[in-house]
């Protein structure tokens, strides 16, 4: 496993620091087993590093970051994703793939390549979450061998859990779902 190394401009506190550790370790798990080469492994690394690293930043700091795009007016929890990815643009980030998938992490999109499709997945199986344990145990060692199997099977899930809590669906979350179902 490559050594984890946070940027800088990174605003998160330990709980989140170990949380984006165990993601990064199943991005990296799956790579190598998957035989990726060098520049896709390094993006599935990168992209397990970036997608928090704005999660615990101030309202303040994560609202100027998305303002004017389109996530200005979504919930506080969606925006450290899109801050985030807006930071990595303006910072000189050139890969659209990792870009996207630190951007849209939280609701999902459609026209995601592999580094955002694996990152929705890591996120949601890290092993370090404490509901539906040995599904979620199942479906990571699955991913390797059924990496779109295991990717509807998440998308649905995590749909499923979404409205169950009452919280709002992304145009982009619908489209997701639409695109897998």
């Amino acid at each position: 496993m490559t050594e984890l190394h946070f940027p800088a401009w990174a605003q998160v506190g330990e709980k989140r620091r170990a949380h984006i550790a165990r993601v990064t370790a199943l991005l990296d798990r799956w790579s190598a087993d998957m035989h990726l080469d060098a520049e896709s492994a390094t993006a599935w690394h990168d992209v397990g590093v970036f997608h928090d690293a704005l999660r615990d930043a101030p309202e303040e700091t994560l609202r100027e970051l998305t303002a004017g795009g389109p996530f200005a007016d979504a919930p506080v929890d969606v925006l450290h994703g899109p801050a985030a990815a807006t930071h990595l643009e303006r910072t000189g980030e050139k890969r659209a793939g990792v870009l996207a998938a630190v951007r849209y992490h939280t609701v999902g999109n459609p026209s995601w390549d592999h580094p955002g499709r694996a990152l929705f997945m890591a996120d949601f199986l890290e092993p370090g979450r404490r509901f539906q344990v040995a599904d979620r145990e199942f479906l990571a060692a699955q991913l390797p061998r059924d990496f779109d199997g295991v990717f509807r099977q998440v998308v649905r899930m995590r749909l499923e859990w979404t409205l169950r809590e009452g919280k709002a669906l992304f145009p982009e979350s619908v489209g997701l779902w639409n695109s897998v179902r």
